[in-house]
C-alpha cells in the first residue's frame, strides 16, 4: 500500500527534480521515499575500495572508479551504498549522477582517519577543526537527492570501557541536525553505526533515542551484526532476540555490516529473514560487508588493476540470487508510527558512562551554523585529535577558510540560513500534524 496522500499532507513530499531518486524520510520507525509515500528497506553493499597499493581513497571522487562499480553494484541487485571515507574537496558530481541513473542511494560516513570522535579522548576531540570538517561534508553532500543519510561516527564505542564517547557522539548527531536545518535545502536523517559489541549495543541504541531534546537524538541507528554464520536460522543466529529486544524502538533500525565470513563460500542465507514480516516490523534492512576483497577475505568481488575490471566472487554469485529471490513484503510492513522514545540508560560505572548533560557547541564553531563552514578542506585540513598534553594548535587554514565563507555571506546580503530556508524541497512535520492527519481517515498506516 502507498502512503502518499499522507505523505503529501504532512509535507514530506519532494519536489520534481531532474534526479531520479527523491529523498528518503523517516517516519515512526521505518524509511519512506519522499515522492511515492512508499516504504523504503534498504539492500545495501559496504563500499570503500583501495587503490593497488591498498590505501584508502575517495572511490567518489574517481569516475573511473564508480564505472567500473557501478554497474557491478546495480546488477546484484541493491539500493544503497555506504561510504566510510571521503575527500570533501573533491568534486562527487559525476560519481552521484552514475549512483542515481542506477538507482543506487548512499549512506555516507562523515568521519576520517584525521577527522573523527576520539575513542581516548573523546571530549578533546570534540572541537570546532572536527566541526567544520563534518559541516563542510554535510555541504559537499546536501543537495544529491540520494544521499540517504549522515553516519556521525562509526564503532566509536568498540568496548566495553569506552562507553564515556557516547555523550560526544550524541553532540555532534545533534550539531549535524542543527546545521543540516539551517544550512541544507532539505532535511537529510542522521545516525550512527555501533559496533557488534553486545555489552552496550543497546543502551547505545536507547541513549541516543531518549531525552527530552528532540534535536539531540538521532533519526536512526543501525549496528554492524555478524551472528548469522553459514546455514544459520532466525533463531539461532539470535535474529529474534534482536526483534523482540527493539520492538518497541520508537526510530529506524537496520544493519549497517552483516555477512559472517566464519563459513564460506557465505551464501546469504540471512537475506531471506532480514527482508520478511517478522523482522521488518522493527528491522530496514542491512548492508552486507563489503564489495572488494582484501586481506579480511569479506570481498564480494576481486579488483583486476591491471584493466579496471573486476572479478565476480562466489560470494557475489549467491548474494544476487539470494536478492533475485526474496521480495519486499507488500505493504508498510506492519511498521510502528507511535512507538514512545527510549528512556536513557542509568549511569554505571565501567559499564555505562554516558552523560545525559551533552557538551555546549564549541564557541569557535557557532558561526558555522549561520555563515556556514565554509571552503571543505579535505585530506589537508588540520586534525581534530588533540590531547590534554597539547598546548596549541595550528588551526589557521581552518579560520581562514571560515573567514572567507563569512565574508561571502555579508557581501550577499542574507545569511545562508535564510536562502536554505527559500529553497527547502521539503519540511518534516510534527507527529501531531500528520497523526491528526490520519486520524481523519485518510489513510491506513
Amino acid at each position: 500500500m502507498k502512503y502518499a496522500s499522507a505523505l503529501l499532507a504532512a509535507g514530506l513530499f519532494a519536489s520534481s527534480a531532474a534526479a531520479t531518486l527523491s529523498p528518503i524520510v523517516t517516519y515512526g520507525n521505518a524509511f519512506f521515499d519522499s515522492k511515492t509515500g512508499d516504504r523504503f528497506y534498504i539492500r545495501g553493499v559496504d563500499y570503500q575500495p583501495p587503490n593497488e597499493a591498498g590505501e584508502t581513497i575517495d572511490p567518489l571522487a574517481d569516475s573511473d572508479v564508480c564505472g567500473r562499480d557501478i554497474p557491478v553494484l546495480e546488477a546484484l541487485g541493491i539500493n544503497t551504498i555506504r561510504v566510510y571515507n571521503v575527500d570533501n574537496s573533491a568534486d562527487h558530481s559525476d560519481c552521484m549522477k552514475q549512483l542515481d541513473d542506477a538507482g543506487i542511494y548512499l549512506v555516507l560516513d562523515v568521519s576520517t582517519a584525521d577527522q573523527a570522535i576520539s575513542r581516548e579522548y573523546p571530549e578533546y576531540s570534540y572541537n570546532e577543526v572536527l566541526l567544520q570538517h563534518v559541516f563542510a561534508t554535510v555541504d559537499a553532500f546536501s543537495d544529491y537527492t540520494n544521499v540517504l543519510a549522515f553516519f556521525a561516527g562509526n564503532e566509536v564505542i568498540n568496548s566495553v570501557n569506552n562507553t564515556n564517547a557516547a555523550t560526544i557522539v550524541k553532540a555532534v548527531i545533534r550539531d549535524m541536525r542543527e546545521y543540516i536545518s539551517k544550512q541544507a535545502s532539505r532535511t537529510i536523517p542522521v545516525g550512527y553505526s555501533a559496533a557488534d559489541v553486545s555489552e552496550n549495543r543497546y543502551q547505545m541504541a536507547h541513549y541516543l533515542n531518549c531525552g527530552s531534546d528532540a534535536g539531540a537524538r538521532a533519526d536512526f541507528f543501525a549496528f554492524n551484526d555478524y551472528s548469522w554464520c553459514g546455514d544459520s536460522s532466525y533463531t539461532v543466529s539470535g535474529y529474534n532476540e534482536k526483534v523482540a529486544n527493539f520492538a518497541n524502538y520508537s526510530i529506524p533500525l537496520f544493519f549497517s555490516e552483516y555477512g559472517c565470513n566464519l563459513v564460506q563460500p557465505r551464501t546469504f542465507t540471512e537475506v531471506e529473514s532480514i527482508y520478511s514480516e517478522k523482522m521488518l516490523s522493527v528491522f530496514s534492512g542491512g548492508m552486507v560487508y563489503e564489495y572488494s576483497e582484501d586481506t579480511n577475505n569479506y570481498g564480494l568481488v576481486s579488483v583486476n588493476y591491471d584493466n579496471s575490471s573486476v572479478t565476480e566472487r562466489s560470494d557475489y554469485t549467491y548474494l544476487q540470487a539470494e536478492y533475485k529471490k526474496t521480495a519486499n513484503p507488500s505493504g508498510n510492513g506492519t511498521f510502528s508510527a507511535d512507538n514512545d522514545i527510549s528512556d536513557c540508560p542509568a549511569y554505571v560505572k565501567g559499564s555505562w558512562e554516558a552523560n545525559n548533560t551533552l557538551p555546549a557547541l564549541p564557541s569557535k564553531a557557532s558561526s558555522y551554523m549561520t555563515a556556514g563552514a565554509g571552503t571543505p578542506l579535505g585530506s589537508d585540513g588540520p586534525s581534530n585529535q588533540w590531547t590534554p598534553d597539547e598546548t596549541t594548535v595550528d588551526t589557521s587554514a581552518l579560520y581562514t577558510a571560515t573567514s572567507t565563507a563569512e565574508a561571502e555571506s555579508t557581501a550577499d546580503g542574507s545569511a545562508t540560513a535564510t536562502a536554505s530556508a527559500t529553497e527547502t524541497m521539503w519540511v518534516v512535520p510534527s507527529l501531531a500534524v500528520l497523526v491528526s492527519f490520519l486520524m481523519a481517515g485518510a489513510v491506513g498506516f
